[in-house]
């Protein structure tokens, strides 16, 4: 037996133990519960239910409408329980005219008789209940094992978001009382090819001002710190360790060090000498593969490094900072998370748009059950935009992409006025096909 099946089992046999949990898992194999409905049904402190939730571990799962539920393996637990408890009663026989003597004798017996069967009925209940189940359990367990391990290996703990709070942003968390805005949430990113996401926020407020800063982490890697200001804006701004510098590239430079220290990312090497020789007057440069792209706007700069090679610009593989004043209010790093496909620009942007006027000849939509297939397209307006897209097959893979909008001579059934058309840049196939309503 495997170490993650022995801590399954172990969870399971723990949590019949405690009758306040057994009681939890009858009332959710009848139906699915919130907190609250779980709360009024066994009157218990909220402190306490938190606490036998947490212990019931992977037999209980949260759904996304806050409901609670019984995973796989905790409705093989509630069938273990309940062959546990319908062990046949043994009853009494009447020996009311024997002798008193004999009535201990027989009492004495017949006890020791009725806790030798017990034992031996539990343990045959519990050992053939176990069988029984065992194959159904086994099949559920393979299916989503790996999605459980990932949840519970990949799940975010407080001092490596501390580890990116102080040490990284250095935000002096020590002038703020910080506390967890509700749960935090994990997630399986069919999208992004089953990369599991974990979502923390946290309040820091003190006298003065109230920050809220929202974590996210992908595959236990960083990925996304935003700080957003509730109260005391602009005249208190955050409180950090040490001064920071008002220049927003030296800002973003000194960052990324302090990042690359943190996480030993390579990647950010040709980033850190990019900025350490960039200015504000600079709008972009390039190194290696990296791409380095400085906007400024009303007091707000955005600071962006991507991924380039032979002309393409993939800016999903991207790592983003922006910093209002001398505040960091976002700090996006997607680089590490998708890969390149190929950097192969073989059909132009005016090839791209003949392709899709092409396309679209024998197009067709519903609307209101009508079939709308006679419509004409406008040889201007056009717009063909570059950018790199996954491909359905691998959903952290880039490869470059035209997405081409087509304009319509009038809006047709169902507010249509626009067709969008995607078209891979690579192979000059067509990606998909879509009727827009009230596009402008």
């Amino acid at each position: 037996m495997s170490g993650s099946e022995e801590e399954t089992y172990s969870i399971m046999f723990s949590s019949l133990k405690h009758p306040a949990r057994r009681k939890i898992l009858r009332m959710l194999s009848e139906k699915t519960l919130t907190f609250s409905q779980m709360l009024e049904e066994l009157t218990i402190p909220s402190s306490h239910l938190t606490y036998h939730l947490e212990n019931l571990g992977e037999l209980v799962v949260k759904e996304e409408n806050g409901k609670y539920k019984l995973s796989s393996f905790g409705k093989a637990s509630v069938s273990m329980m309940k062959g546990a408890e319908d062990v046949p009663n043994v009853h009494d026989k009447k020996f009311s005219a024997l002798p008193l003597q004999w009535k201990s004798v027989f009492v004495i017996f017949a006890i020791a008789i009725l806790a030798l069967a017990s034992m031996s009925a539990i343990q045959y209940t519990g050992i053939n209940q176990l069988s029984v189940s065992n194959t159904k359990l086994q099949q559920d367990y393979d299916k989503i094992k790996t999605q459980n391990e990932q949840l519970l290996s990949w799940s975010n703990s407080a001092n490596q978001a501390m580890v990116m709070l102080k040490d990284v942003v250095q935000l002096d968390t020590s002038k703020y009382q910080s506390s967890l805005i509700g749960t935090p949430t994990a997630e399986v990113r069919d999208d992004l090819g089953g990369v599991v996401q974990e979502v923390t926020q946290y309040s820091f407020v003190n006298t003065v001002s109230r920050l809220q800063v929202t974590l996210r982490y992908r595959n236990n890697e960083f990925s996304l710190f935003k700080l957003d200001q509730i109260e005391g804006a602009p005249n208190f701004p955050p409180l950090y360790m040490q001064v920071q510098p008002t220049d927003s590239i030296q800002a973003a430079k000194e960052l990324l060090q302090r990042y690359l220290s943190a996480t030993n990312d390579s990647y950010l090497k040709d980033m850190i000498t990019l900025l350490s020789s960039a200015n504000s007057n600079m709008t972009q440069q390039i190194l290696g593969n990296t791409k380095l792209i400085i906007t400024n706007t009303d007091g707000t700069s955005d600071i962006t490094l991507q991924y380039t090679a032979s002309g393409v610009d993939f800016v999903g593989k991207t790592l983003k900072i922006t910093i209002q004043g001398q505040v960091l209010t976002e700090f996006h790093d997607d680089w590490g998370l998708y890969t390149i496909g190929n950097d192969q620009l073989n059909v132009t942007r005016d090839q791209a748009v003949q392709i899709a006027k092409n396309a679209v000849k024998d197009f067709t939509w519903t609307a209101g059950g009508e079939k709308v297939s006679n419509f004409t397209v406008l040889d201007n307006p056009v717009t063909a935009e570059f950018y790199p897209h996954t491909r359905p097959d691998n959903s952290v893979t880039l490869y470059p992409y035209w997405y081409v909008t087509l304009h319509l001579d009038k809006t047709y059934p169902g507010n249509v006025n626009v067709i969008a058309v995607g078209v891979w840049a690579d192979t000059g196939e067509v990606a998909n096909k879509q009727a827009l309503a009230g596009a402008s």
